[in-house]
């Protein structure tokens, strides 16, 4: 029952940072006017960081990781994701004819458990604890 309740907490958070990401991204291109391809790794950096911090306090309680080194891991393992992200977005696109915002949601539910499963295994190394 422990399991579920920490991976409800995962998505939990998850879902906020992301929604934060989103919220960032829009009031940085479309109100400030800076370019996407710049508005993009700054905003999922903040969200990601933001994730992390949550994430560690009440998800994987008790890690057996540093702060710093399980950050960078956490960012590291964040930053494979965004790119498999971009790639099978770009896939559900193009060779799927899947709406944008429909294949990115869609891809979201994947990548965000096997980021979870990576966290909880081998960066936070809590899985059987609370």
């Amino acid at each position: 029952m422990h399991g579920l309740w920490r991976f409800l907490r995962y998505c939990a958070i998850g879902v906020s940072t992301f929604l934060l990401d989103l919220a960032m991204l829009y009031v940085a291109v479309s109100r400030w006017g800076i370019p996407y391809y710049l508005a993009t790794p700054c905003t999922f950096l903040i969200a990601v960081s933001c994730n992390y911090a949550l994430s560690r306090t009440f998800v994987f309680r008790g890690s057996q990781r540093s702060w710093h080194g399980g950050y960078l891991y956490f960012a590291s393992v964040a930053l494979l994701g965004a790119a498999a992200t971009t790639g099978l977005v770009t896939v559900f696109v193009e060779f799927l004819g899947i709406y944008y915002l429909l294949a990115r949601v869609l891809v979201a539910g994947v990548i965000g458990m096997v980021n979870y499963l990576v966290n909880l295994h081998f960066n936070f190394k809590v899985s059987g604890k609370y």
